[in-house]
């Protein structure tokens, strides 16, 4: 099949040079001459042709193919054939023009064969695709013959080839024109060219016409005008008093321009200004071929149902784009162009909070710090201008918790495009008597976007304040203040939170080189209360040093972070008293010192021997006993109060938190 289509081309050019043609491929006529040259057994099977297309050396050429369906015809494709042998092959009869070789008259590239679809098509049902390409600057004036492969089925098949003549100008010939090179789709038109922009003035009717070319290679047929109507006063400045506003052409040749008249009465509700009116275009590649609407210059064309066959293809492809042409109409003024922000419009500028920072980054209620705000129009597309900028700090009892410097808390930027950012900087003071917690910090904004004055935003943003802890301890009690190694006194005191934040975990430690060192829990201490240490140190060696007892007092913040503050109190530690078996005797009664004479060393029996010391060793061992027992009584009274006074608070609140 291949070689039978090649054997083909290159018969149409042997043919040729036989007759003597001007050109090896030039062709006298357009159908006809596939008839009179090559015989009936060569004419198109599907290729219609009504008109020689026709192009210009060096410019773009639209050559517009017109299938007939001999039956029905399923998927079928357009393009031009690739199989372009005969153009660069001498003939293999001997002949011998030159001329034969490199006579394809299109410039080739990657799309040059690429085929466009046409659809589904019902017997004796027509359908037109237009087909582009760039004729080569080499070429001389004439006819050429151009394969045209029609794939029915799909793409991937195989290609029937027909025949279409093209006719080609010189460089300098009149053949086609600019629009020509620029066209390459299947129908285009221009509105309002060569004419002035109309003029209507309320309450007047408003008589105008709008010159309409067609610009492409082809001619339009059946051509139907329609102008989109609208209720809007602001999109359409004309009464709607008649059901129909299309204007309709049988024929618009290629090149031709006609006039669209109108007759429009302006609306009372109308503002002066220039107003596009917008049509839609919808007309015929051929008499008998499928209506399409052109919605704009250079718009991919969608076939519609109208026209030809009941029964052929409706297959479409949308194109948005529509045609537009401009009045001008004099009525009221608007009040204002720029009007007052509405919240519900959403062509103003949008900015936001970017990032900001601290200086410090930790800031203390009672110090002054820096706020570095990085503000950023997120808009891609409006821009912002004499924007203010006004901080507000959060209240507390009617008192902001942030004062500056100045007593100014505002800031002017000039203008801020669509993207862009800017640095503001300001200095505040936090109060002293604030809690530690995060306080908002509000920006409001005021500005001028091009479409609106004042419009109004704000952003928040939280600032974190904290507070020192603090603390003090009431006075150490140590009974007693005295022990000897081994023994034991009793530690008591009081932690008052003193601070505006919660101390947790507090805890107690003893240290020194003459106690074991231990340690007191407390738990947690809200702001105002206080937590009570009541401890048992041992006495490990003798006193060394002026007695110093070193109390490590602890606690955490809200992030677990420990602190600790040293304190000191006096606790004497001595050597436990050595007494001999004399002194360890009953000293309880007279009766017992009768005993100590015999017994006791030679100074305390010479004491005894002598009646008046005797009396003052027994009157100060008496005292010594007496002291110890009043010692110990004062000791379990006030280890027993003590207690009664603990459990007492308890019973009011029995953990400190």
């Amino acid at each position: 099949m291949r070689w039978t289509r090649i054997m083909k081309r290159m018969g149409v050019a042997a043919i040729a040079a036989v007759m003597g043609l001007s050109s090896p491929v030039t062709m006298i006529t357009s159908h006809a001459a596939y008839e009179n040259v090559m015989g009936s057994e060569y004419d198109n099977t599907y290729v219609i042709i009504r008109k020689d297309p026709t192009g210009k050396v060096g410019k773009n050429i639209s050559v517009p193919v017109t299938i007939k369906a001999p039956d029905y015809m399923e998927d079928v494709w357009v393009g031009f054939s690739d199989e372009i042998e005969g153009f660069y092959e001498m003939p293999e009869d001997g002949g011998k023009e030159a001329g034969l070789q490199n006579r394809f008259p299109f410039e080739i590239n990657e799309s040059t064969f690429k085929p466009k679809k046409l659809g589904n098509l019902n017997e004796g049902s027509t359908k037109t695709v237009t087909l582009s390409a760039r004729v080569r600057r080499d070429m001389a004036e004439g006819y050429y013959c151009i394969p045209i492969a029609v794939y029915i089925g799909g793409p991937e098949n195989t290609a029937e080839v027909d025949y279409i003549n093209v006719w080609i100008g010189g460089a300098g010939s009149g053949t086609g024109t600019d629009d020509e090179e620029e066209s390459t789709e299947d129908v285009a038109f221009v509105l309002g060219e060569g004419q002035s922009t109309p003029y209507g003035t309320y309450p007047n009717v408003m008589n105008f016409g709008i010159n309409m070319r067609n610009k492409s290679l082809m001619p339009a047929y059946d051509v139907t005008v329609s102008m989109v109507l609208s209720r809007s006063d602001d999109e359409f400045p004309f009464k709607i008093n008649d059901g129909n506003y299309d204007r309709h052409f049988d024929v618009i040749e290629s090149g031709q321009t006609v006039q669209l008249p109108y007759s429009m009465a302006i609306r009372e509700n109308s503002y002066t200004g220039y107003y596009p009116l917008k049509f839609k275009i919808t007309y015929r590649e051929s008499m008998d071929g499928d209506q399409k609407v052109a919605e704009g210059p250079g718009a991919v064309i969608h076939s519609g149902s109208t026209g030809g066959s009941q029964n052929q293809s409706t297959d479409t492809t949308v194109q948005s784009k529509e045609y537009e042409f401009y009045v001008h109409i004099t009525s009221k003024e608007k009040e204002d162009s720029l009007g007052d922000f509405n919240e519900n419009d959403r062509t103003k500028a949008r900015i936001i909070v970017e990032g900001f920072q601290t200086i410090p980054e930790k800031i203390m209620a009672g110090e002054e710090f820096e706020m570095v705000l990085r503000m950023k129009n997120a808009s891609t597309q409006v821009a912002a201008s004499n924007i203010l900028f006004t901080l507000e700090p959060e209240k507390v009892d009617n008192t902001s918790v942030f004062s500056t410097e100045s007593g100014s808390s505002s800031i002017v930027v000039n203008s801020l495009g669509a993207g862009e950012s800017t640095e503001l900087r300001m200095k505040f003071l936090a109060k002293a008597g604030i809690d530690q917690r995060s306080y908002s910090l509000t920006i409001k904004e005021k500005y001028d976007s091009p479409e609106f004055k004042n419009a109004e935003e704000s952003v928040v943003v939280d600032v974190p304040i904290y507070q020192k802890a603090r603390f003090s301890t009431s006075t150490f009690e140590v009974m007693p203040e005295s022990i000897e190694v081994g023994g034991e006194t009793n530690i008591m005191f009081g932690v008052n939170n003193t601070g505006r934040i919660q101390l947790y975990n507090v805890n107690a430690r003893f240290e020194a080189d003459s106690i074991k060192t231990t340690e007191a829990y407390v738990g947690n201490i809200k702001p105002g209360e206080t937590g009570n240490v009541d401890i048992m140190v041992t006495g490990e060696a003798p006193t060394a040093d002026d007695g110093k007892i070193k109390v490590i007092i602890s606690y955490e913040d809200e992030n677990g972070e420990v602190t600790e503050t040293e304190k000191e109190l006096n606790l004497f530690v001595t050597e436990p008293m050595m007494m001999d078996e004399g002194m360890m005797g009953d000293m309880s009664g007279m009766e017992g010192m009768e005993g100590m004479e015999a017994d006791a060393p030679a100074g305390i029996a010479g004491w005894m021997a002598d009646p008046v010391k005797k009396k003052i060793l027994i009157a100060g061992g008496v005292v010594l006993v007496a002291a110890a027992a009043a010692g110990t009584v004062l000791f379990v009274k006030h280890r027993k109060k003590k207690k009664a006074q603990k459990e007492e608070e308890e019973g009011i609140d029995d953990e400190i938190s």
